[in-house]
């Protein structure tokens, strides 16, 4: 049989089944690269007030190693690929992995790849398919970014090397993908691998272009630093693409030749036995959601410490850089609720975890879900456990797991601020601001369980409703958007730490509509069909 039999099926099958994620994705990264060259194009409407706010950037090492080289600093499209052409290839990135695993690891994990291989279905077709569809995803958000920033008037050239730049990040990291789901058993696992080598990627990214020093090199040893080095807008750089094609090309054949030396359903890395008796961490469902969530907990946990230490060391620098432009400031102020240019940044920066850590709740409650369309529940079901156990098990690692993201962002931007400013009472400070989001994050956890229990085929609806979160809170300042369309998010209703007034009504009225989306998911979870 032809190894590649079936592969247009797959590809369409994939397709359909991931068409609302998708374009989820596309549309929020193309928004953000649209929305931050309009918001440069409107604040500095000049070529030399460009050059001004560009050149406090080049001299300032931590927001290069946060955001990337500056190449292009008197034109709106160089400021826009420092500003988010790394981290829009990141997120295609994370689109990428997420899409591959989803389609090869853990159609296996479920058996149904099993399934598909007793058809005329080659033995190539399933990781084929993901990879196509992935890679078309990447070029869609490239083509998509480069025609908005032609239209905004930024050079076709440059646009169109940015657009390539954002694309080549994803189907490097599909790739990626590619090979770690040949190496665990489990889809979890696998993500795993894919967002420690991105995580990786970045840091050496970041550490190359904040040095000043002989470390300067280590961008060029970073998939994500290639993206940038391409330099959009500054004399772009087309061979480097040539770095990012032999990494897909070599990862691919990788990946095709680990699918050759396993059976279906297996990792080459083979699973450690476990002991022949459970232990008492594993007597209850809260114990197995236990077991479930700990690894991914710890990953996100760390990377939000990082992204804490980083953004607390920067914040200095970012209250010098606002003084260079009274527009710049006005939207940093209205995003963060303060004119305290420093508490504004915080707030700013807090608010965003905050939706970041809402996705590791959302996450963490529809495993509920995962596991049941996995035929997993069903067996755990027939036990002593009941379904509000099952469910609630998934929902407290799910909000509790949000506090501890919160948590380990406002002590690694307390360490970080409070080292430069030598004043440890910036720990419990950005700590209790980091925490004051938490109820706003809840809501998005409570609707995810909502959908769960009452309209379980439609759980994108939760990721959906994130993706309008998340517009509103980065675009609504930049865009002025009025206060009612502003209102629609929970997150704008929390008070503004630190250095706003903490009231507890809000607070209170935003936990007490999670808990009552809760109650609803719960309800409508008892009463329906398993599966």
């Amino acid at each position: 049989m032809n190894r590649y039999a079936g592969t247009a099926a797959l590809a369409k099958l994939i397709m359909r089944r991931d068409r609302t994620r998708l374009v989820i994705w596309v549309y929020v990264i193309a928004a953000l690269i649209a929305s931050t060259a309009y918001s440069f194009k409107s604040l500095y409407p000049t070529r030399e007030g460009l050059a001004k706010f560009g050149a406090s950037i080049a001299s300032n090492p931590t927001l290069l190693a946060v955001d990337g080289p500056l190449f292009s600093s008197d034109t709106v499209g160089g400021l826009t690929a420092w500003r988010f052409g790394g981290f829009a290839a990141v997120l295609a990135a994370i689109m990428s992995v997420l899409t591959v695993v989803r389609h090869t690891r853990a159609e296996e994990e479920s058996g149904r790849t099993e399934l598909v291989a007793a058809g005329v279905v080659g033995r190539f077709a399933p990781l084929t398919a993901a990879l196509l569809v992935a890679g078309a995803a990447d070029l869609g958000i490239g083509a998509l970014v480069a025609l908005v920033m032609i239209l905004l008037g930024t050079g076709a050239t440059g646009s169109l090397a940015l657009g390539a730049a954002v694309a080549a990040g994803g189907i490097m990291f599909a790739t990626v993908a590619a090979v770690a789901a040949q190496l665990t058993d489990g889809s979890r696992a696998a993500n795993g691998i894919g967002m420690a080598v991105l995580g990786a990627a970045f840091l050496l990214r970041a550490l190359g272009d904040g040095s000043t020093g002989g470390l300067r090199f280590a961008s060029w040893l970073s998939p994500i630093g290639w993206t940038q080095q391409v330099r959009p807008y500054a004399g772009e750089r087309w061979w480097v693409f040539g770095l990012t094609v032999v990494f897909a090309v070599v990862l691919t054949m990788v990946g095709y030749a680990l699918v050759q030396r396993r059976d279906v359903g297996a990792g080459l890395v083979p699973t450690r036995l476990g002991a022949a008796n459970a232990g008492r961490g594993l007597a209850g469902s809260l114990g197995l959601a236990w077991r479930l969530h700990r690894g991914s907990l710890y990953g996100w946990s760390f990377g939000f410490l990082v992204v804490g230490l980083v953004y607390g060391g920067s914040a200095k620098s970012v209250s010098d850089l606002l003084k260079t432009s009274s527009q710049l400031a006005d939207i940093v102020n209205r995003m963060g609720g303060t004119t305290v240019a420093t508490n504004a940044y915080f707030t700013a920066v807090l608010g965003l975890a905050a939706l970041v850590a809402s996705a590791y709740g959302i996450q963490a409650v529809l495993r509920a879900r995962s596991e049941e369309t996995a035929l997993r529940a069903e067996p755990l079901l027939a036990t002593t456990v009941n379904r509000w156990t099952y469910a609630g098990g998934h929902l407290l690692f799910g909000l509790a797991g949000v506090a501890v993201l919160l948590a380990a962002t406002g002590l690694g931007a307390g360490i970080g601020y409070g080292a430069s400013l030598h004043d440890a009472g910036q720990v419990p400070r950005l700590v209790g601001a980091a925490l004051a989001q938490w109820p706003a994050a809840a809501v998005l956890a409570g609707f995810a369980l909502a959908v769960f229990g009452l309209l379980p085929g439609w759980t994108t609806l939760a990721w959906a409703l994130l993706g309008a979160f998340f517009l509103l809170g980065q675009l609504g300042p930049v865009l002025r958007l009025p206060q009612v369309a502003m209102d629609l998010s929970p997150f704008t209703h929390i008070p503004h730490l630190p250095g706003g007034t903490a009231t507890a009504e809000p607070l209170v009225l935003l936990t007490v509509l999670a808990a009552a989306l809760v109650a609803a998911g719960l309800a409508g979870f008892r009463r329906r069909d398993i599966g």
